[in-house]
């Protein structure tokens, strides 16, 4: 146990004044869910989660703020010798909240590691279902989709799709649905019942295209949330973490978002008729953009109609009209949306960089 929490030290250990977005590119590579802030003689300083990191984008604070800023500067932390009840109870029950993650610090204030639930506690199946949405023709790749459907095209040596269902096995999702129309054929020939790829994989034929939310009402019921995926989406979202803030904060659809900036590549002239007010030079505008993952509650599936299109952003707009809640989740890991050629060729540089 402790083994592990000082094998990742050098990979999750940071200055207080590194920045937020570095912290991100950090965490991304990482894969531990908190790194640790610490002065030039490894005395610890801070902790900053992901938590930390996603209200930071939703508050929209700036990511070239230090990350000390939004740590938390004095984490719950255990000692060398803490056992693997001792180091559970802390991170269940100390200073009444619950963590993932717990500082190892000597006597002297010096970090010796990072502890995870996980190296105490085996991860499970998630008690998640998930829909892929893979009926999309794909027009904005051609002639590339021209005889292959969109999300089985080769991402290195394996189509998209199969990266998407590995994933979601890796994650302890083994229930998938593949929403399919547009060669569907392709896609049921490749995956069959699924048990190659460790999952259990079941078809929803469209034989009309029904929307990115139409066709949940076609998939087989289950009691708790459904993960839906856009199938032209690459990412390394935790979804464990996704289900926990949907949970935790008991949303009926919880929406995954992604910060876009964007950078007008002008000076902005502020004008009151023929008078000049001021000038903004290449102002940046930031967003938070739609990213094609959801958590959708049994009970918002209620809200699509049946046998007709109908679109996520319709059953989000039913969802608010009705008072429900819907919440969004900043996304800090690898994504990108594969619509366009140029995204296409991003997907394959970034595979080979190791990214994906």
């Amino acid at each position: 146990m402790l083994d592990a929490a000082a094998r990742r030290l050098a990979s999750v250990l940071t200055s207080p004044e590194t920045s937020i977005a570095e912290a991100m590119a950090m965490l991304d590579v990482a894969g531990t869910g908190a790194l640790l802030l610490a002065d030039e003689g490894r005395r610890l300083r801070g902790l900053v989660t992901d938590g930390d990191i996603r209200r930071a984008i939703l508050a929209r604070v700036s990511l070239d703020r230090p990350c000390h800023t939004i740590a938390t500067s004095q984490p719950v932390a255990a000692s060398p010798d803490v056992t693997a009840a001792e180091a559970l109870h802390l991170m269940d029950h100390a200073r009444g909240t619950f963590v993932n993650s717990l500082p190892v610090v000597q006597g002297d204030g010096v970090v010796v590691g990072l502890l995870l639930r996980k190296d105490i506690v085996s991860e499970g199946q998630l008690p998640l279902a998930a829909v892929i949405m893979a009926g999309g023709y794909g027009t904005r790749l051609l002639p590339l989709t021209e005889h292959v459907p969109k999300p089985m095209l080769p991402i290195g040596d394996r189509p998209l799709l199969e990266r998407t269902v590995v994933g979601l096995r890796e994650a302890g999702i083994t229930r998938v649905a593949i929403a399919t129309h547009h060669m569907s054929e392709q896609i049921s020939g490749h995956f069959g019942d699924g048990r190659a790829y460790g999952v259990e994989v079941d078809y929803v034929n469209e034989e009309e295209p029904l929307g990115t939310a139409g066709a949940l009402r076609l998939v087989k019921e289950f009691d708790g949330p459904l993960l839906v995926i856009n199938g032209d989406i690459l990412t390394g979202l935790r979804y464990d973490l996704m289900l926990a803030y949907h949970r935790r904060h008991r949303a009926d659809v919880t929406v995954a978002v992604r910060r876009c900036e964007l950078v007008l590549p002008y000076g902005v002239v502020e004008s009151q008729g023929m008078r000049v007010v001021g000038l903004q030079e290449k102002p940046r505008s930031e967003f938070l953009i739609n990213a094609g993952i959801y958590l959708v509650e049994p009970e918002a599936r209620r809200f699509i109609p049946a046998g007709r299109r109908f679109d996520m952003t319709d059953l989000i707009a039913h969802l608010l009209e009705a008072g429900r809640s819907v919440l969004s989740f900043p996304i800090l890991e690898y994504w990108l949306d594969i619509g366009r050629p140029a995204d296409y060729e991003q997907a394959h540089t970034d595979l080979q960089r190791a990214r994906v």
